[in-house]
C-alpha cells in the first residue's frame, strides 16, 4: 500500500472535518443521535399515532372521545384528583429540600450515613415503596401497633388506601430526585456572597433570604417542575395503597380502565392526550416564571 493511499482516507476525513466546522457544526453532537433515534421510536412515533387515534372514534365526531371524557363528572373529577396529588406532593418534596441541602453543604459527622439514607428510596421504586408503606403504615403494621403499644391510639390510624396513602407514597419515592437537584444548585452559589453578606451584619436568615435564596429560586423552580411531573404520572401507589374508585381515580387510572380494561383504545388515547396537555400547561406557566424568575436574579442580563 502506497502512501498516497493511506492519506487519502486520512485527508478526506479532514476535508469532512473542515466543512463542518465552516458550516458550526460541532462533530460532538452526532454523539446525541442514538438518544434522539430512540426518542422518536419509543415516544414521538407512539404519541403522534396516539394522537391521531384520539380523533377516530366510533360515535360521537372528531372529538367524541373528549366530549366523553368532559362529559363524565367521575372522569372529569380525575382531573382535580391528580392535581390534588401532584401538586401538595410536589411543594412538600422542594420546600423539605432546601432546608436540608443547606445544611448538607457542612461537613459534619455522619453526613455520608444521612445522605445514603436520604437518596435510598431511589432503588426501591414506586411499587417497593408502595408495599412498604402497606406493611408499616397499614392497619396491622408497625406503626400503628407502637401507637397500641405505647397507648396512644385504640383504634388503627388509617393511613393506607386513602389519599394519605399515597401522598405518602409520592412524597417517599420524589423526595431524593428534589433533594439531588437542590443540592446541585444550592452547591453551584458561590459561598463567598454569603461570607461578603456576612462582613456587612447579615445574619444567617438574612444572608438565606437576600443572597442564597433568590438565585437558588429559578433552580428550584425547576426541580418543581421535574417533581411534579413524577408525581402527576402517578399509577402503581395510586392503585396499591390509595382508593382507586374514590379519591384517588386519578387520570392515569382512567387511561388504563378505558384502554385495557373496557379495550377502547381511542378513548384511552384521548384520555392519554388530555393528561399530558394539562401537564404541559402546567409545565408552560412554570417555565415563563422560572424564565422571569431567573432574568431578576441574573439582572436582566444573558
Amino acid at each position: 500500500m502506497t502512501v498516497s493511499a493511506v492519506a487519502r482516507p486520512a485527508a478526506t476525513k479532514l476535508a469532512l472535518r473542515h466543512r463542518l466546522a465552516e458550516r458550526g457544526v460541532d462533530r460532538t453532537l452526532l454523539l446525541i443521535l442514538p438518544g434522539a433515534l430512540a426518542v422518536l421510536a419509543l415516544f414521538c412515533y407512539p404519541f403522534l399515532y396516539g394522537l391521531q387515534l384520539s380523533f377516530q372514534p366510533t360515535k360521537g365526531g372528531f372529538l367524541g372521545a373528549y366530549r366523553a371524557f368532559f362529559s363524565d363528572p367521575f372522569a372529569r373529577k380525575s382531573i382535580w384528583s391528580t392535581f390534588s396529588l401532584a401538586i401538595p406532593a410536589s411543594l412538600i418534596n422542594v420546600g423539605a429540600s432546601v432546608p436540608i441541602s443547606y445544611r448538607m453543604r457542612r461537613e459534619f459527622r455522619g453526613k455520608r450515613l444521612l445522605l445514603a439514607v436520604l437518596v435510598v428510596p431511589i432503588t426501591l421504586g414506586t411499587v417497593l415503596t408502595a408495599e412498604g408503606i402497606l406493611e408499616f403504615y397499614g392497619p396491622a403494621g408497625w406503626f400503628n401497633r407502637t401507637l397500641h403499644w405505647l397507648g396512644l391510639a385504640d383504634s388503627p390510624v388509617h393511613l393506607t388506601m386513602n389519599y394519605t396513602g399515597v401522598l405518602l407514597s409520592l412524597i417517599i419515592s420524589g423526595f431524593p430526585f428534589s433533594y439531588l437537584l437542590t443540592h446541585s444548585y444550592l452547591s453551584g452559589i458561590h459561598p463567598s456572597l454569603e461570607k461578603a453578606a456576612a462582613t456587612l451584619g447579615a445574619g444567617w436568615w438574612q444572608r438565606f433570604r437576600y443572597v442564597t435564596f433568590p438565585l437558588l429560586l429559578p433552580g428550584l423552580m425547576t426541580t418543581f417542575c421535574l417533581s411534579f411531573v413524577m408525581a402527576f404520572a402517578v399509577f402503581p401507589s395510586a392503585l396499591m395503597v390509595g382508593d382507586p374508585d374514590g379519591k384517588t381515580h386519578v387520570i392515569s387510572i382512567e387511561v388504563y380502565q378505558a384502554a385495557l380494561e373496557r379495550f377502547d383504545y381511542v378513548q384511552g388515547c384521548a384520555d392519554a392526550m388530555i393528561m399530558t396537555a394539562l401537564m404541559l400547561a402546567v409545565l408552560a406557566a412554570l417555565t415563563g416564571l422560572r424564565a422571569r424568575l431567573y432574568s431578576g436574579a441574573t439582572g436582566g442580563k444573558g
